[in-house]
């Protein structure tokens, strides 16, 4: 899928969600002009790795969230994949802490008291790929990050966390952990007493944004 088509779609996905963006000459999809600003590109599978969907979501002059998805089969069918898992796993997020138009049905949102601030927390569900999707990820997993980032010494800005656990069919485990895109060892070291399911190759994802609140 090239960057006409995948502008296209994405607008037509904001505005779904009455979020009208504009298109600049750079490929960004910008909000009047300004941030923030969201740009799609799609890498074809080769023998050694499936599609990649990059989407860069820049929110001041200085930061950006950087998300990848993979994308499986054919030709335009495998970045549609990739674009779906998108859409489940990170789109209401954003939308929310970036856009400010929220769906509670698509995440969890709560407020924690981090340091002496509150912030707004929006946790989006675990996505499964490889399995059934039916299969729940142990709650304590999202507890245990929350548990690390009340530690955390927070900039009083928006910050984002990934989590990606994978397991492949001989039941070897392994988990990864970012914080605004840079792999966090804090993280990985909360999580790993969590007791992931035995259930195949598979691979879980989740996301969780928060911002500091406003007085």
């Amino acid at each position: 899928m090239d960057s006409a088509a995948l502008q296209k779609y994405l607008l037509r996905l904001f505005e779904r969600h009455d979020v009208e963006l504009e298109e600049d000459e750079e490929d960004w999809l910008v909000t009047d002009g300004d941030f923030p600003a969201i740009r799609a590109s799609w890498t074809p599978a080769t023998a050694d790795a499936p599609g990649r969907l990059d989407i860069d979501i820049v929110i001041s002059e200085e930061r950006r969230i950087e998300e990848s998805f993979a994308g499986f089969g054919d030709g335009d069918a495998a970045c549609r994949d990739a674009l779906k898992a998108f859409e489940q796993n990170t789109f209401h997020l954003v939308l929310a802490a970036c856009w400010y138009v929220t769906d509670d049905r698509r995440m969890q949102i709560t407020a924690w008291d981090i340091g002496v601030r509150t912030w707004d927390v929006f946790i989006g569900p675990f996505t499964v790929r490889g399995v059934d999707d039916a299969v729940a990820m142990p709650p304590e997993a999202m507890a245990s990050i929350e548990t690390a980032l009340k530690r955390e010494s927070l900039t009083p800005e928006l910050h984002w966390v990934r989590v990606i656990h994978r397991r492949d069919s001989h039941g070897e485990g392994r988990t990864d952990v970012l914080l605004d895109n840079e792999p966090w060892p804090t993280g990985v070291q909360a999580l790993s007493g969590v007791d992931w399911p035995a259930v195949g190759d598979y691979t879980a994802s989740a996301f969780v944004m928060l911002d500091v609140r406003d007085y």
